[in-house]
């Protein structure tokens, strides 16, 4: 009977910690106006003067001027502030630690953003803080992030962001979780 118990045990242990957080939509950190504005938004052609981002002095890719308010929006959702989430997204690597793996860096919800233009609002960049780090091979890795959320303005040389991130957790999306 103790064994068996034990056994039930080790089982409930384990699918809790297999189960993870359920994903949490990019778009649940934008406020609802900013959602039907970016709806409205007309596409933006890439080879337009409006999808030419302009490269600052240090070489970051910031907003152009002239594009619709929504891309400039760094209007939060209150009730994120302090939420354990699960996101997923794709590295842009910003700080590395000794060993060479990422400790600090932007989770975008695309491949590519802060590459190629516009960036994304920053109300859709989340500045990710991990100390244990990862190594980020390829920035077109989808990767999941599983901590504490917080609304908070950050500037940087490349992107703007209004939200930060203190990741417990930080693991490559791999085929089965598709």
């Amino acid at each position: 009977m103790r064994h068996l118990l034990f056994v039930s045990l080790l089982l409930v242990c384990g699918l809790v910690r297999a189960a993870e957080l359920p994903e949490t939509d990019w778009l649940e950190l934008m406020p609802k106006s900013d959602q039907k504005a970016l709806e409205a938004m007309p596409e933006i052609d890439h080879n337009s003067p409006e999808g030419q981002g302009t490269f600052d002095s240090k070489g970051g890719l910031k907003q152009s001027k002239g594009l619709p308010a929504v891309m400039y929006s760094t209007k939060t959702v209150a009730s994120m502030n302090d939420k354990i989430i699960r996101l997923g997204g794709y590295p842009v690597p910003l700080e590395t630690d000794a060993k060479g793996h990422s400790t600090l860096f932007f989770l975008v919800p695309y491949p590519g953003a802060c590459i190629h233009v516009p960036p994304p609002p920053p109300n859709q960049l989340v500045l990710v803080r991990y100390p244990k780090g990862l190594k980020i091979s390829d920035i077109y890795t989808p990767l999941w992030v599983i901590g504490t959320l917080k609304v908070e303005k950050v500037n940087n040389d490349l992107a703007d962001a209004a939200y930060a991130l203190d990741a417990s957790k930080v693991r490559v999306v791999v085929e089965a979780d598709l």
